[in-house]
């Protein structure tokens, strides 16, 4: 990949993290830190690797993303509307009555969602079920699924390695994004997962291991994933949860934050804009 399509990566991942900001700060509150850290592999996904087409929602070659942590459902909000799935201006409505943008994913609600997620452990299933079903019948859609460390502490992700493994699905590539926190405290110290690399590695599953915020490594680990035969894939992405907003990285409890204050919100979109126009005008010059 060039330097100039790297950037444009980088730009795209800079800008969802601005949107999902303004959602919640809109809204005044929300779960921040997880939406936030995974802003680079959702760029990744949409702008460079997923093969889909927001004129055609239910179009059958699509490929299907499951965000398996659905409480960060702002963020591939914030990626769908800038893909031109669905207007800007819906960004406003998050969680609000009459929304199509509910708190977690929501099929039935949001257009290009395509499997309803929220519960913990229970976006892997369904990504195997999108996986094996595509193969039965002979299609050759890909399954993307992104869960967070913490969930991995949910038995049900380890019962849809299993299968996925037994199955021998190539067709299914899982994004860990190991930020490190869950919703009461670090991962390490609720119920430490040891190297989740080699756990997948035991589950007969093609591990990798990137920078979660450097697009282009993590591009280059999903285009290996798409080249390996007969096993599922897992991409672990080591990430900062909260990442790319100084009012939740700078915060040691980041999973779900209030935004009261308007002045403070607007700084931080300030300062988010003018970090996008800086990366703008380098892409430029390039």
């Amino acid at each position: 990949m060039d330097k100039k399509r790297v950037k444009e990566l980088e730009i795209f991942a800079a800008r969802i993290r601005l949107e999902t900001f303004k959602e919640l700060a809109c809204l005044g509150f929300g779960h921040v830190g997880g939406a936030m850290s995974i802003g680079d592999v959702l760029a990744v996904l949409y702008g460079e690797v997923m093969n889909v087409d927001p004129a055609d929602k239910n179009w059958e070659e699509r490929d299907y993303f499951v965000l398996s942590k659905g409480h960060a459902g702002p963020a591939l909000y914030a990626t769908l509307a800038l893909k031109g799935f669905f207007p800007m201006e819906m960004l406003k409505t998050l969680n609000q009555n009459g929304t199509k943008l509910p708190s977690h994913c929501s099929r039935v609600h949001t257009p290009g969602v395509d499997l309803t997620t929220g519960s913990l452990g229970q976006g892997i299933s369904t990504a195997v079920g999108a996986a094996l079903a595509s193969r039965i019948l002979g299609g050759k859609n890909y399954a993307y699924c992104i869960v967070g460390d913490g969930e991995c502490d949910e038995g049900q992700i380890w019962e849809g390695a299993l299968l996925a493994a037994h199955q021998k699905l190539d067709n299914l590539i899982l994004f860990v994004d190991a930020n490190g926190k869950q919703l009461d405290g670090n991962v390490a110290d609720i119920c430490a997962l040891g190297d989740i690399g080699e756990k997948f590695r035991a589950f007969q599953w093609h591990t990798q291991e990137v920078d979660g915020h450097d697009v282009e490594a993590v591009a280059d680990a999903a285009a290996d994933a798409k080249a390996q035969k007969g096993r599922p894939s897992v991409i672990i992405l080591n990430t900062v949860k909260g990442k790319g907003c100084e009012l939740s990285e700078k915060a040691e409890f980041n999973h779900h934050m209030m935004f009261p204050d308007a002045e403070a919100n607007q700084k931080e979109i300030t300062r988010m804009e003018q970090v996008i126009e800086a990366m703008t005008a380098e892409w430029r010059a390039m």
